[in-house]
């Protein structure tokens, strides 16, 4: 089953139970999704295109929440919690701390980085590798402890 074909389906029940959350995240999903099949780029709907589209409305979400963390507005912040955890459903499993480090060290040794120089091989490949399971900014974070 598709990520398209999940959401439809999830969409239905989230209406017939009446779960405004699940319906505002399926929805924002939904419009990614047609978003992309529509924009002309002739790039297929792939398990990795979603997963990177799945994060890049995470990520949206998560900003939001900071801004409206930060300027008291719990009603809005709320709203956000909620559909981030709808949309992080359709995700794969996020690494731990502790996973992301041993994985990125592994890294770290085949490259035979060991100086920030190397940051841009060893974030090359870790990226690819860790792709849909641990955000772009946390492996930076950890790849620059590792080699600092």
């Amino acid at each position: 089953m598709t990520l398209e074909e999940r959401i439809a389906q999830d969409l239905k029940e989230a209406m017939k139970n009446k779960d405004e959350a699940a319906k505002r995240g399926l929805r924002a999903i939904k419009q990614a999704i047609l978003l992309q099949k529509t924009s002309g780029s002739g790039e297929a709907l792939n398990p990795d295109l979603e997963i990177k589209m799945l994060q890049k409305l995470v990520k949206q979400r998560r900003e939001s929440l900071e801004i409206y963390e930060k300027q008291g507005r719990e009603d809005l912040a709320q709203v956000e919690r909620e559909e981030i955890a709808v949309i992080e459903r359709y995700l794969p499993e996020q690494l731990g701390e502790a996973e992301l480090k041993a994985e990125l060290e592994k890294i770290v040794q085949e490259v035979g980085a060991d100086s920030m120089k190397d940051m841009g091989k060893v974030m090359g490949i870790a990226t690819q590798r860790l792709a849909g399971r641990a955000e772009g900014k946390a492996i930076s974070q950890v790849v620059r402890q590792i080699l600092s």
